[in-house]
């Protein structure tokens, strides 16, 4: 069985651990990589220590915890076994839903969510969202009245613990990249940072040049994809037509990593799934070096 245990590739990889080679122009050197939606989205179904054995087959050391549609019984136990395996979670997903949350009160598995945080000795960024109805029928100033307001209440929380915390780009109002700048600005704390993700950015593809200008001092991390206008929305890296030039200028802006990479495929291995946009970068690597 194929393992990738270390990428001696150059270029833009996403990972961690990133070093720099000076030649006629900078590369880079990335021997780790980081995968993200791989929990809830895994035709096999794997238990925590399968999928620690996983991260470890393909030599992975970093990975992002997203619930997926599972519950957080078993995410202390992930936790442990990972920080036994030497495997690092980057971050955890907190997704808001006006129907059971509000500013002073989060949902019970939200509260389960930061409860078992507060408990576990690895300290992941929490990726903060919103669903649209938090927005519905409210003004532009309204709607970031109340964003601003939500996030100065999960940010007391994830304080306590000691998290840091970033906005996540979703669908609808609360995913556009310009309404999560108004955000930051009003909330005016450097500590706060951006999760930028091309899976949902699709209807921003030829705004992008622009976009990634605005969001570079605010950036903290990538979740790359194959993008095509009309999609689909999850497509492996090198199946599209703009993640290459996209990709391009984020690290002409300056942005070196760290990069994540997608599992989010509920009808597929997720083994096969990593593989696959692992090759895709082999291909951007190669692209780019022509370029």
């Amino acid at each position: 069985m194929k393992k990738f245990v270390k990428y001696t590739i150059v270029l833009f990889i996403f990972g961690l651990n990133v070093a720099c080679q000076k030649t006629d122009k900078q590369l880079i050197e990335v021997e780790e990589v980081s995968p993200w939606c791989i929990l809830g989205f895994d035709a096999a179904d794997r238990t925590p220590e399968q999928r620690i054995s996983l991260l470890k087959e393909l030599g992975l050391k970093k990975y992002g915890f997203n619930k997926g549609k599972g519950d957080f019984s078993k995410m202390k136990e992930e936790f442990q076994l990972a920080e036994q395996n030497n495997i690092e979670i980057t971050s955890v997903f907190l997704w808001l839903n006006a129907k059971r949350d509000s500013i002073g009160k989060l949902s019970p598995a939200n509260q389960e969510l930061l409860q078992n945080l507060s408990e576990v000795k690895q300290k992941p960024v929490v990726w903060v969202s919103f669903s649209d109805n938090f927005f519905e029928n409210l003004t532009e100033e309204a709607s970031i009245k109340r964003a601003t307001e939500m996030i100065n209440f999960v940010k007391t929380k994830v304080d306590k613990m000691g998290c840091k915390l970033a906005l996540y780009n979703h669908h609808g109002w609360f995913g556009n990249p310009y309404n999560q700048l108004k955000i930051l600005e009003k909330l005016n704390d450097p500590s706060i940072t951006m999760v930028y993700n091309f899976h949902h950015a699709h209807e921003y593809v030829d705004q992008f040049q622009n976009i990634v200008k605005k969001i570079k001092p605010h950036l903290s991390f990538v979740n790359l994809n194959g993008i095509k206008k009309e999609g689909p929305q999850i497509l492996a890296i090198g199946k599209g037509d703009h993640e290459f030039e996209m990709v391009k200028m984020l690290i002409d802006e300056g942005y070196n990593g760290p990069w994540g990479i997608l599992g989010h495929i509920k009808t597929e291995d997720v083994k096969i799934v990593l593989e696959r946009n692992i090759e895709g970068l082999k291909q951007l690597n190669a692209q780019h070096n022509v370029n």
